[in-house]
């Protein structure tokens, strides 16, 4: 992989850090990345489904996951994983992606991981093909394309060091805070970098500096390379046999600080875990000299890099290796930003027509569309586009609970209110709200439940114990007044719907082999019309492709009972029109049709 990041790179960050969040995308609103840097967050202890985050002046929502698995799973573009976890938790969290598998790169920013546990996990990475920034990191750059966290620090300090377009020059280096100096003085002397990692401060890091010069060396914006090593260890001498060997042949300037050990009679740590000399080849000024000795710009000292940084970018720039950089427009990120109050995902209201799921209302409403109400649901409820026989089902339903007459508490509830005077509005509220477990609610309940017993296997028998066992009458099965003898001909008509329009109705098969069990003990113990519709709209959204977890996730948030909202409300303002119609007057209901118990009340 000649580059690291591309303007196209997602990342899936774990560990909801908002601050580090908000810096990536507004590094992505300034350099006008097409699309945001972070596709999805994974937040275990969280419940929410997604944070809001500023892109320029307006908002973005990035979905919030439990674990790394269903992040992947949602967003499987992203092949890059921040892994921003304490260091108690971050080897954990590294495994499992490399497990979950199509990362390109994970970053680790935790410091302190145990080196048994680092040493298994840089291993593991290696053997997959994975490129493991860290740990002990702020992460690297690819400047004009993509950035992780906190690199390169606010947005003012990273186009102050041209960080927000490509240069010329690979930056390497252990120290992060180095790193933003570095690029600082680059951006000085020369034009800038065009690829940066900082590879993290502990003993056993996942990239190595050769892992990233080798990268770097194949990369055709890198021109000439800097490396800034430290004290401790003997990675450099990697990359001095490499240049000796011709696999690396770009200019490098390099630097290993820490030179002033040598005046400290003991070994002395600076800082980072690896920063700290066991022998005099780990020492800053033994690496340095070999640097040198194999012809790699070796400064003589830290102060003379940049005038080493310039006299190899203008000798690059002299023979036309390097060319001049045209300034690319950037946007600039205000400085007061308002979070918005309310969120609308399903329509939109701000142009000369007003949207459903992007579909201008024109477009679905007018009959010449051959659109129905059924496909408004699909957008509004949905947002999707449902095919033809789905959308006909929708509206087969919507027709099939439309009225059940008027004695039912709704309709009844609606009617009386009518006749107290009372608006179309207020009387359709009233019976709304009768709306619930025992009137509609139904339909949940047998989708709930049927759906639960065909994901486990039950067999009928089962189910029926499972359920007495709930202490719960199974949702859906029994009716006052039909039987097998005498049908209900709204379940006929569904049912005959599915059979001709529907791919498959596992949902419906299977409560099929229930009814003939519970109607063989007592046979008014059929699937009613409730049970029908929530079964098969299990089976409908089973065929459209949804997940389980998405159908549990409609059923658990009250979808299949909107449905009987939508419908009874046509039938419910039948009732209330009615009433208004005929000029009914005040209701009072019959007293002899009230059952009095009333003694006298005891004395306390």
């Amino acid at each position: 992989m000649a580059q690291l990041f591309t303007r196209d790179t997602q990342a899936i960050f774990w560990n909801n850090n908002k601050t580090a969040i908000q810096r990536m995308l507004d590094y992505d609103y300034t350099i006008k990345r097409e699309k945001p840097s972070v596709a999805a967050i994974v937040a275990p202890t969280s419940n929410n489904k997604f944070e809001k985050f500023f892109y320029g002046p307006d908002e973005v929502m990035i979905p919030l996951f439990k674990t790394t698995a269903d992040a992947k799973a949602a967003q499987p573009q992203a092949d890059a994983l921040l892994n921003f976890a304490s260091f108690r938790t971050a080897y954990d969290v590294t495994m499992e992606a490399l497990e979950v598998g199509g990362f390109k790169s994970i970053m680790i920013t935790a410091e302190g991981i145990p080196e048994r546990l680092a040493r298994g996990m840089n291993e593991s990475a290696r053997a997959k093909g994975v490129i493991v920034i860290g740990p002990a990191t702020v992460g690297a750059i690819s400047p004009g394309a993509f950035k992780i966290a906190n690199i390169g620090g606010t947005i003012e300090n990273i186009v102050q060091s041209k960080l927000h377009r490509a240069g010329s020059c690979g930056l390497v280096t252990r120290s992060g805070g180095l790193f933003n100096e570095l690029s600082n003085i680059i951006a000085i002397n020369a034009d800038g970098i065009a690829e940066g990692v900082a590879i993290g401060g502990d003993r056993f890091v996942g990239s190595v500096f050769i892992d990233n010069l080798l990268r770097m060396e194949a990369n055709p914006e890198v021109k000439y390379m800097l490396l800034l090593g430290e004290v401790g260890g003997t990675e450099e001498y990697k990359v001095i046999e490499a240049v000796k060997s011709g696999k690396i042949k770009k200019p490098i300037i390099a630097w290993c600080i820490g030179t002033i050990a040598k005046h400290y009679d003991s070994g002395v740590q600076f800082g980072h875990a690896g920063a700290s000399a066991n022998a005099d080849s780990e020492t800053a000024e033994y690496k340095n000299n070999a640097m040198r000795d194999a012809g790699i710009h070796v400064p003589g000292s830290f102060n003379d890099i940049p005038e080493i940084i310039a006299a190899v970018y203008h000798d690059l720039h002299a023979q036309g290796t390097i060319k001049d950089i045209k300034e690319p427009a950037m946007n600039i990120c205000p400085k007061v930003r308002r979070s918005k109050e309310f969120i609308c995902t399903i329509s939109d209201d701000r142009g000369e027509e007003c949207t459903y799921a992007g579909f201008p209302i024109s477009s679905v409403a007018t009959p010449d569309t051959g659109k129905g109400i059924g496909d408004v649901i699909s957008l509004l409820w949905f947002k999707k586009q449902y095919p033809k026989w789905a959308t006909d089902f929708i509206e087969t339903v919507l027709k099939t609970v439309a009225d059940h007459g008027p004695a039912v508490s709704g309709a009844h509830n609606a009617k009386v209110t009518a006749r107290a005077g009372k608006s179309v509005v207020e009387s359709l509220v009233t019976g709304l709200l009768t709306i619930g477990p025992r009137f509609g609610g139904a339909i949940d309940g047998a989708a709930k439940y049927f759906k639960y017993a065909d994901d486990n296997n039950l067999d009928p028998k089962a189910f029926l114990g499972y359920m007495k066992k709930e202490g719960v009458p199974i949702p859906g099965i029994g009716h006052r007044i039909k039987s097998l003898k005498n049908p209900d001909l709204r379940v006929t008509g569904l049912m005959n719907f599915a059979a001709a329009n529907f791919p498959k109705t596992p949902l419906l098969d299977y409560a099929k082999t229930v009814e003939a069990l519970t109607t063989s003990k007592k046979e008014n113990l059929i699937l009613n019309v409730d049970g029908t519709i929530g079964i098969l709209m299990v089976d409908m959204w089973r065929a459209l492709g949804y997940t389980e977890n998405e159908i549990d996730e409609f059923i658990e948030s009250g979808t299949l009972n909107a449905f009987f909202i939508v419908g009874r409300s046509i039938g419910f303002i039948g009732h209330v029109l009615d009433e208004k119609r005929l000029a009914m007057p005040m209701y009072r209901h019959p007293m002899d049709d009230i059952l009095y118990d009333v003694p006298e009340a005891e004395k306390l």
